[in-house]
C-alpha cells in the first residue's frame, strides 16, 4: 500500500502562530506609537512647501563665506576627527587584550574591558561633547575627547573580536617552541589581526570624521560651530554652503578609506 502524499509547507504550524503573533504585535506597536508621538496633520500638509522654500533661501551659497569661517572650521574638524580616532585606539588595543578570552583567561578582566566597550558605545557622541564642555569648557579639546571616548567601544570590541578569531596553531607553536608573551604578540597574534586592525582604524575615522562636523553645534569645535552661528542668525546661504561642504567632505573620506581597506584587505 501506498504511503499518503505528504503536503510540502513552509512554515510549521507553530512557526506560523509566531510570525502572526509577531506582525500583530508590531501593527499595535506602529499604532500606539503614533498616537503617542502626537502628529499633527497641519504640519504634514505644507510640508513639501517648507522645504521647497528652505532651499530656496540657501541657493546660490554664499562663496565669500568659506575663506572666511569655513575653511579653518573645516581643517579644525580634520584635526578632531584624527587625534580623537588616535587617542582612541590608543587606549582601545589595552583593553581589546583583555577583552579578548584566548588571550586573557581571567574571566573579571574579561568582564571589566567589556564592560568599558558598552558604556563608551551607549552614549552618544554629542553626549560625550555635552558632559566634556560642561568640564574643559567649549573647543577642539572637548571634541576630541567626545569622539575618543564614543570610539573605544566600537575599536575595542571589533578588535577584541579580530584577536579571538586568531588561529591557534601558530600560537600553540611560538608556545611550545618557549617564545614569551610579547613574540606571542609580535610573531603570532599581530600577523593575523593586523588587516583587521587598519579596517577598522580607517573606517572609526571614516565615522569620526561625519560625528565631529556635529559636535560644533554643542560647543565642542569644528565645522558645527560655524553651522550654528549660521543656523542661529538665519543666514542659509551660509547654511547650505556649509552643508554641501560636509556632503562633499563625507563622500571623499569614504571614497579615500574605502580604497585603502580595499587595497590592505
Amino acid at each position: 500500500m501506498n504511503a499518503a502524499a505528504r503536503e510540502w509547507t513552509r512554515f510549521t504550524p507553530g512557526e506560523r502562530i509566531a510570525r502572526a503573533m509577531l506582525y500583530i504585535v508590531t501593527a499595535i506597536a506602529v499604532v500606539w506609537s503614533i498616537r503617542t508621538i502626537d502628529i499633527i496633520p497641519e504640519f504634514l500638509y505644507d510640508a513639501p512647501e517648507q522645504t521647497a522654500d528652505l532651499f530656496r533661501r540657501m541657493w546660490p551659497f554664499d562663496w565669500a563665506f568659506y575663506p572666511k569661517a569655513v575653511h579653518s572650521a573645516l581643517i579644525e574638524t580634520f584635526h578632531i576627527a584624527t587625534l580623537g580616532t588616535i587617542l582612541a585606539i590608543v587606549l582601545a588595543l589595552p583593553l581589546s587584550f583583555l577583552a579578548a578570552r584566548n588571550f586573557t583567561s581571567n574571566p573579571i578582566l574579561n568582564l571589566i574591558a567589556q564592560f568599558i566597550f558598552v558604556s563608551s558605545r551607549s552614549v552618544n557622541s554629542l553626549i560625550w561633547a555635552l558632559l566634556f564642555v560642561a568640564i574643559f569648557g567649549p573647543g577642539a579639546l572637548s571634541g576630541v575627547l567626545s569622539i575618543a571616548f564614543r570610539s573605544i567601544g566600537f575599536v575595542g570590541k571589533l578588535f577584541g573580536e579580530a584577536l579571538e578569531e586568531a588561529q591557534q596553531g601558530p600560537i600553540e607553536a611560538l608556545t611550545a617552541a618557549g617564545a614569551p608573551r610579547s613574540m606571542l604578540l609580535v610573531k603570532g597574534y599581530w600577523p593575523q589581526v593586523e588587516p583587521a586592525f587598519w579596517s577598522v582604524a580607517l573606517l572609526r575615522w571614516d565615522i569620526n570624521i561625519r560625528e565631529s562636523a556635529v559636535l560644533g553645534l554643542v560647543g565642542a569645535g569644528g565645522i558645527g560651530v560655524a553651522l550654528d552661528a549660521a543656523l542661529n542668525n538665519l543666514y542659509w546661504d551660509q547654511v547650505g554652503l556649509i552643508l554641501a561642504v560636509i556632503f562633499c567632505v563625507v563622500v571623499v573620506t569614504e571614497i579615500v578609506t574605502s580604497t585603502i581597506r580595499s587595497r590592505i584587505i
